[in-house]
C-alpha cells in the first residue's frame, strides 16, 4: 500500500508533491535546459513524481541551471526570463506553497503583487481613492529589480520568517543555481532571483515586504502606497514632501544594494500648486492616472481618475495591426472567432472600472474590420460601410467591443 503522506529526513509528503504539480501542470509554460516537455514529463507522470519526492525528502534534490529567454518590452528593450525545468517548477511550488501560508499574514496591506484575494485593479482603485486626499506622487521605478536581490540579504530576509531548514536550503540551491544563456554559455547566478520560476514572485515579494513596505510603516506610516510587485507609487500631500520621501526612498534602498532607475522614477503633481513644472499623470499596471475637471453637487471640481495608458494603447493597437486583418481570406464569423480572445482580454482589463476611455481603441478595430470588408467583398468605403452595419445589425454581439463601441 502507498503511504502518500509519508516522509523521510526532509517534512514533505507525495501529496504535496502531487498538488504542487496539479498548480503548475495548469500554468503549462516551456521546457527548461533539459528540453523535457510537458507532453513528455506526463507520459510517466508518476515515477517523475516519485523520484522527485524521493529526492526532496533525502536533501538529494538539485535544481537545474534556467534556460535563459528574452521577451521584448513595450516600451522597448528586452526583457530576460529564467525558465526552470519542468521537475524544478514542481519543487519550486512545493516551497511555495509552504513559504506562502508563513509569510502571507505578515504582509502589507497595499501590498497587491502576486497574492490570493487581491488585483491589479484592486491597486489601481486604492491609487486613484488614495490620490484625492493627496496631492502628489512619486512613481517609483527599481533598476533591474528581479536581477539585483542581493541573495545574502534575501535570505535574511526569508529566515526572518520562516525558520524551517528544508525551505531555506532548496532557496539558496535555487538562487545558485546558475544561468544557460541562448548562446549556451553557463553563468553563475550571483545576484537576483530569475523572473520564470514559481518562487521568484513570492522571494520578491518578502524581500521588498522587508526593504520597503515595513520602512514605510515604521518611518511614513502618514504616506499611503501601492505596491504591485515592483511597480511603486507613494502618495504625499506637498511638493516638498515628495522631494524629501523619495530621497530617503532612495537612500534606503542604496543599503539593501537596490538602486532606483533616474530616468523612470519621478515626482507628479497631479492636483498641487507649484512653480516648477511636474508630469500630470502617472502610469501604474498598464493605467494612467491622471485629473480631470468633473461638475459635482459642489460645483466644478478636479478629481482624479484613471485611463487607459498611451504604452498601452500602443502595445493593443501593435498587437491588432500584426495580425493583418485586412489579408484574411475567411468568413467574419471566423475573424470573430480568431479575435475574441485579445478583444475579451482588453474589455476584462482595461473596462472593468469604466469602459469610455478605450473608445479610441474599438474606432481602430472597427476600421481595421471596414478595411477587411472593402479587400474582401470589392466594395467602396460607403458600401463597405453599409455591410459592416448590417452585420452589427444582424449579429450584434459578433464581436464583443462592439457592445461598447459599433460600427
Amino acid at each position: 500500500m502507498i503511504d502518500y503522506y509519508e516522509t523521510k529526513s526532509q517534512p514533505i509528503t507525495r501529496v504535496m508533491v502531487w498538488e504542487a504539480y496539479k498548480k503548475v501542470r495548469a500554468n503549462k509554460g516551456a521546457a527548461g535546459i533539459d528540453e523535457v516537455s510537458w507532453q513528455h514529463f506526463d507520459k510517466e507522470v508518476s515515477a517523475q513524481l516519485y523520484k522527485l519526492w524521493n529526492r526532496l525528502t533525502s536533501g538529494s534534490y538539485f535544481p537545474k541551471p534556467v534556460r535563459q529567454v528574452s521577451i521584448p518590452k513595450s516600451a522597448g528593450g528586452v526583457r530576460k526570463l529564467g525558465i526552470p525545468t519542468i521537475a524544478d517548477r514542481i519543487a519550486q511550488q512545493v516551497v511555495r506553497t509552504q513559504l506562502e501560508r508563513i509569510v502571507e499574514p505578515y504582509f502589507h496591506q497595499n501590498s497587491y503583487g502576486y497574492r490570493k484575494g487581491k488585483s491589479q485593479h484592486d491597486a489601481v482603485e486604492k491609487a486613484m481613492s488614495n490620490a484625492m486626499t493627496n496631492d502628489w506622487v512619486i512613481d517609483l521605478d527599481i533598476k533591474s529589480y528581479f536581477d539585483t536581490i542581493d541573495h545574502e540579504l534575501l535570505l535574511k530576509a526569508v529566515s526572518h520568517y520562516c525558520k524551517e531548514e528544508w525551505v531555506l536550503m532548496y532557496i539558496t540551491r535555487w538562487l545558485k543555481a546558475g544561468i544557460v544563456q541562448q548562446d549556451g554559455v553557463y553563468t553563475d547566478s550571483l545576484t537576483g532571483t530569475p523572473q520564470g520560476g514559481v518562487i521568484s514572485p513570492l522571494l520578491s515579494n518578502i524581500f521588498l515586504h522587508v526593504v520597503f513596505d515595513r520602512w514605510m510603516e515604521k518611518h511614513h506610516p502618514e504616506k499611503p502606497f501601492e505596491r504591485y510587485a515592483d511597480d511603486i507609487v507613494v502618495h504625499c500631500k506637498t511638493e516638498k514632501q515628495a522631494q524629501y520621501v523619495l530621497k530617503m526612498i532612495v537612500l534606503r534602498l542604496s543599503t539593501c544594494k537596490l538602486a532606483v532607475s533616474e530616468s523612470k522614477t519621478k515626482i507628479v503633481n497631479l492636483r498641487g500648486t507649484t512653480e516648477k513644472k511636474y508630469p500630470r499623470s502617472v502610469d501604474f499596471l498598464g493605467f494612467s492616472l491622471r485629473p480631470i475637471w468633473s461638475k459635482t453637487s459642489k460645483g466644478n471640481k478636479l478629481l482624479v481618475t484613471s485611463f487607459i495608458s498611451k504604452a498601452s494603447i500602443t502595445r493593443v493597437l501593435r498587437k491588432f495591426r500584426s495580425y493583418g486583418i485586412h489579408k484574411w481570406r475567411k468568413p467574419i464569423e471566423a475573424i470573430a472567432t480568431k479575435l475574441q480572445p485579445v478583444i475579451r482580454g482588453v474589455i476584462n482589463y482595461y473596462c472593468k472600472i469604466w469602459s469610455s476611455h478605450t473608445r479610441y481603441i474599438w474606432q481602430q478595430l472597427n476600421a481595421r474590420l471596414l478595411k477587411w470588408v472593402k479587400w474582401e467583398k470589392g466594395l467602396y468605403k460607403k458600401a463597405a460601410m453599409k455591410w459592416l452595419q448590417t452585420k452589427y445589425r444582424e449579429k450584434p454581439n459578433l464581436f464583443a467591443h462592439w457592445q461598447l463601441v459599433h460600427p
